[in-house]
């Protein structure tokens, strides 16, 4: 998929009940294989709105996103959970690591979930693991690690599958600024191995300026800023 489109948004609009104006209206984009893009936007601006749309967990007024040329609107509510597990990773602010699981099995649950564990797969999580520092960490649980390991672990397990596109809502904004900038480029140096394209979500400038494009949502338009 080298240089192709692999995420589009064709005039995407997105209205809440007892507000003014639409949250999104008229969005247009388009996301080629490994490109890397940062969305700004003041708090409430819909940034984290217009990702969850692209994820297909909220549906559009109208307009059409599409993942790999499908339609996410042509498709069941079972196909799009299938599409999203395929295709897309996701990084939060907070880590959404499962407590009751060590560090190994939050990393390896999107291949338990797919039921495909196999040596090939443990191999590559190992490499990542190396990677990020978290080879003495393996067994321990989220309450045993610090907020910079947990969202380590948070970028491992998004980016295990080697998705087309990773979903970033504020990946480093709960970390001090030292962790944010090292996990931050760990994260970069991964998604670069791996070929992963990135949407990033971020108040962070300084973050958004190590992206290929950044875009500023304000009053429910996007431009390139």
């Amino acid at each position: 998929m080298n240089n192709q489109i692999i995420l589009e948004i064709k005039k995407l609009k997105k209205s809440f009940s007892g507000l003014d104006q639409p949250v999104l209206n008229n969005i247009n984009l388009s996301i080629k294989s490994k490109e890397k893009i940062a969305i700004t936007g003041v708090s409430g601006s819909g940034k984290s709105t217009l990702l969850h749309l692209m994820a297909g967990l909220e549906e559009p007024d109208s307009g059409y996103i599409k993942i790999v040329d499908k339609d996410l609107k042509t498709l069941k509510s079972d196909e799009i959970s299938i599409l999203r597990n395929k295709y897309l990773g996701f990084i939060y602010q907070f880590h959404h690591l499962l407590p009751d699981f060590s560090v190994i099995e939050n990393i390896m649950m999107p291949f338990t979930i797919r039921g495909e564990v196999t040596k090939k797969n443990t191999l590559k999580l190992f490499s990542i693991i190396k990677k990020l520092g978290l080879e003495n960490r393996i067994n321990h649980y989220p309450h045993e690690l610090s907020g910079g390991e947990r969202q380590r672990v948070s970028i491992a397990r998004a980016i295990i599958t080697s998705p087309e596109i990773i979903l970033a809502d504020e990946p480093t904004g709960n970390l001090d600024n030292k962790n944010a900038n090292m996990v931050f480029d760990l994260f970069m140096d991964l998604a670069e191995e791996f070929g992963t394209a990135i949407i990033l979500v971020t108040h962070d400038l300084s973050l958004a300026k190590k992206m290929n494009k950044i875009y500023n949502l304000s009053q429910g338009k996007i431009k390139v800023s």
